[in-house]
């Protein structure tokens, strides 16, 4: 147990524990994606409806972006690049580095993604939305789809949740784990990644059509709401909970 400790911050049971919460909060995951997966009809209304808000604003720019990336082939494979691994593999990465290296904050941040995820699991029950690859009509592509082949898109679990692009989670992770990492790290390139880390993946997931420019929006939304509550938990338990390590 000792050698356990030393390797763990908290100890077996406590890194277990982690595993297990992040297991089961993906497994739901899952299992809403099934049943919002038979809401396509809904879904490819609702994209439209976003169209529809963006048109209005006069900002549904888009298929212009995704084009001007597409005209340069060296930005949109990096962009599907970024797309492909970075959602997984940097949110990933973070959360490992955070509990080895700065585990005092973990328990803040753990709760920020799992009050995220419950609100996104309720946004995609609620207002299932079609990604904007799936609409060819208003001149968009799947950039992602084209890069890693439209089988491998339809199959990759982890890559693609076909009609839940209200809110982009990517974006919402984006922005947990950048504003996180400004505050924890000190070596200043780190600080200018994870600062721009969050612009970085916005403008992907726009350039690849998987999300409109208001999916990202609400994502935003989704992180600052996810960092109140996991604020609001830190008072309940501050020993244990709070964004220990950092400034406030």
């Amino acid at each position: 147990m000792r050698s356990g400790r030393r390797l763990l911050p908290n100890g077996r049971i406590d890194a277990i524990r982690q595993l297990l919460l992040f297991a089961a909060a993906y497994y739901v995951y899952r299992i809403v994606r099934g049943a919002v997966d038979g809401q396509v009809a809904s879904a490819f209304q609702h994209a439209r409806e976003v169209i529809d808000v963006e048109r209005g604003m006069h900002l549904f720019f888009e298929p212009v972006v995704q084009s001007w990336a597409e005209n340069k082939s060296w930005m949109i494979h990096f962009a599907d690049v970024v797309y492909v691994n970075a959602h997984f593999l940097i949110t990933l990465g973070f959360l490992v580095w955070l509990y080895f290296t700065r585990n005092s904050a973990f328990y803040f941040v753990r709760n920020m993604f799992m009050v995220a995820m419950g609100l996104a699991l309720l946004g995609y029950v609620v207002f299932p939305t079609a990604p904007p690859r799936y609409l060819t009509e208003w001149g968009f592509q799947d950039a992602v789809g084209d890069f890693v082949g439209h089988g491998a898109s339809q199959t990759a679990g982890l890559l693609y949740n076909p009609y839940a692009a209200m809110p982009s989670m990517h974006v919402a992770f984006a922005l947990m784990i950048g504003v996180s990492g400004v505050r924890l790290v000190k070596w200043r390139p780190a600080k200018v990644f994870w600062s721009i880390y969050p612009f970085i993946i916005t403008w992907v997931v726009i350039v690849t059509a998987n999300h409109f420019w208001l999916d990202a929006a609400m994502g935003g939304v989704v992180a600052a709401l996810s960092a109140y509550t996991s604020a609001a938990l830190a008072k309940v338990r501050p020993h244990a909970w709070a964004f220990a390590g950092a400034t406030a």
